[in-house]
């Protein structure tokens, strides 16, 4: 079955084809800068170029930045306020004339990695933290999304600042953090994560976990703690996915 799977994020916008048996694209990646501002109008714009792109009518699977229920989308993190309670699975579909899964761009990033990657036929409760400009997370229940769990704002106990502004990976570039330190942030973070959770498993994904080798051996949990393995392309291809159930 193939699919088109887009991730909507604060810089980019991409989309490909993929192949949501294998978990894998099976098209070039198009990528085109997210529009500034944001607005629903002008992402949804994009989104059309990309389906014009690749000629594609069929199902569509689309992640984005903030909290999504019945396809309507409550909150908007790096993109546009005119998303506040818009319903952007609605527009979508009118848009591209093409049948629309919309979901938190954390969760299909988890799906992605549950059914083809570092999570895959995990039982318990496994975590996934994308790490980048924010912090995207999710959660899996014996293989079942728990969807929109917002932790990147999170207080952590004794601060007056969300996880975010003190662990993402946008901290450790502004405040020029050494590895070391920044693996000790997260280990804060995820110390108070495990408390509240009991994960069994923590996935890291976002670009910087390619460079897993420098920051996980300070993260010191009882959850084992693994890098992603679909790396940026998680995002396509969980959308994808999720279009296709």
């Amino acid at each position: 079955m193939i699919a088109l799977g887009i991730d909507i994020g604060g810089s980019g916008i991409k989309g490909a084809l993929v192949d949501t048996e294998k978990g894998e694209m099976v098209s070039e990646r198009i990528r085109i800068p997210t529009p500034q501002p944001a607005t629903p109008e002008a992402v949804i714009g994009v989104m059309g170029e990309i389906v014009a792109a690749f000629k594609y009518k069929g199902p569509i699977g689309v992640g984005i930045p903030g909290i999504v229920i019945h396809g309507t989308v409550l909150s908007a993190a790096n993109i546009d306020d005119g998303w506040l309670d818009f319903p952007g699975q609605e527009a979508m579909v009118a848009a591209t004339g093409c049948p629309v899964t919309l979901l938190n761009d954390a969760d299909v990033a988890a799906v992605a990695e549950m059914h083809f990657g570092a999570g895959r036929s995990r039982p318990g409760v496994t975590m996934m933290f994308t790490l980048g400009t924010g912090i995207g997370s999710a959660m899996f229940v014996d293989g079942r999304l728990v969807p929109n769990l917002e932790l990147g704002h999170l207080y952590l106990p004794g601060m007056a600042i969300d996880a975010e502004d003190y662990t993402s990976d946008r901290m450790r570039k502004a405040e020029e953090l050494s590895w070391k330190k920044w693996g000790r942030r997260l280990n804060r973070y995820f110390h108070h994560v495990e408390f509240l959770f009991s994960p069994d498993l923590i996935i890291i994904g976002g670009g910087v976990s390619k460079k897993y080798e420098k920051f996980l051996p300070y993260i010191e949990t009882r959850a084992a703690v693994v890098p992603a393995l679909l790396r940026n392309e998680a995002g396509i291809i969980g959308a994808a996915a999720i279009a296709t159930p």
